[in-house]
């Protein structure tokens, strides 16, 4: 009967043993910390690995973190970054237009002890801070602007951010809009607006087209009237060349024919006369053929002509 009770409570003795160094022993996974308090007061943050603490005495801070939407406590405290999507607030702009804004904040817990101890709800502190200072940065804002200046905007919130959220030991990365949706009927002067924006380009662009084409064809025309000009101009140097070398061989023809002549006739008889004396019967020829030619008039001088034919006739007869 002893030695059964023995066995009992040593068997309950290594259960309690089991139990106590299950407890004691705690693994910290990587980029992860725990916040051990010890009967109720801080005693340590909790490194990645294995670490040994009082069971029973000892125990780990629970925190509110955001869980797929919904707050929930845990006793691990995420050191890596993360992604808070905040749902659409509607926000006033200096101009008093009313929109929708949704924003993703990027944040990461770099001091666990304050994260704990300086704020009780660290993710609704957070998204009510990104609410309340989205509202006043578009608040001083007009909608253009706020339309186009989404940068400008995440930097301010982030800055903003950053500075408030330094004594819950959380570093803000960065914030990102995501949408912002204006009502419908300024979406809709809107699109209006754009249409008529796409119409007006498209009527520079064909104006520009139709005067580049002007431009192109007027170009061309002047090319073409350049060209032609060239031509005529290069067909009457070559057609002055041609008439100028017809005239000279037609001189050098004749000089060789004079001095054929002069070695022919000799001194005695000049050779222009005889030259003279050939154009003046081509022209009497060519007023003989006439139609209304009857009557022939010589000049007086012609006689001199007349008389170099009758020498080269008497020079043709002695050959």
């Amino acid at each position: 009967m002893l030695g059964d009770i023995m066995t009992y409570v040593l068997i309950a003795i290594v259960i309690l043993v089991v139990i106590i160094a299950k407890k004691a022993l705690v693994i910290i996974p990587q980029s992860e910390t725990k916040i051990i308090e010890r009967l109720g007061k801080y005693h340590a943050t909790l490194n990645p690995g294995i670490n040994i603490i009082i069971p029973f005495i000892d125990r780990a801070k629970e925190i509110v973190v955001l869980n797929r939407g919904r707050y929930s406590y845990s006793n691990c405290i995420d050191l890596r970054e993360q992604v808070y999507d905040f749902p659409s607030q509607n926000v006033i702009t200096k101009d008093n237009i009313q929109m929708e804004i949704n924003a993703l904040l990027y944040f990461q817990i770099v001091d666990p002890f304050k994260a704990v101890y300086e704020i009780s709800n660290l993710p609704n502190a957070i998204e009510k801070l990104t609410q309340t200072t989205l509202r006043n940065i578009i608040g001083e804002m007009e909608l253009d602007e706020t339309l186009t200046s989404r940068d400008t905007i995440n930097t301010k919130l982030r800055a903003v951010l950053d500075d408030a959220t330094d004594k819950w030991g959380v570093k803000v990365n960065r914030v990102e809009l995501q949408d912002i949706i204006p009502p419908s009927t300024v979406l809709n002067a809107m699109e209006k607006q754009m249409q008529a924006e796409r119409n007006k380009r498209a009527q520079i662009l064909t104006s520009e087209g139709e005067k580049a084409a002007e431009i192109l064809a007027s170009e061309g025309e002047k090319t073409a009237m350049i060209n032609r000009a060239e031509a005529a101009k290069q067909q009457a140097i070559l057609h002055a060349e041609g008439e100028a070398q017809a005239r000279i061989r037609k001189a050098e023809a004749e000089a060789i024919a004079i001095e054929k002549i002069t070695e022919a006739v000799g001194k005695s008889t000049n050779p222009a006369n005889y030259l003279l004396a050939q154009k003046y019967i081509q022209m009497m020829e060519e007023l003989a053929k006439g139609d209304k030619t009857k009557t022939v008039y010589l000049p007086y001088e012609a006689t001199n002509v007349m008389g170099s034919i009758g020498g080269i006739k008497e020079l043709f007869k002695g050959e």
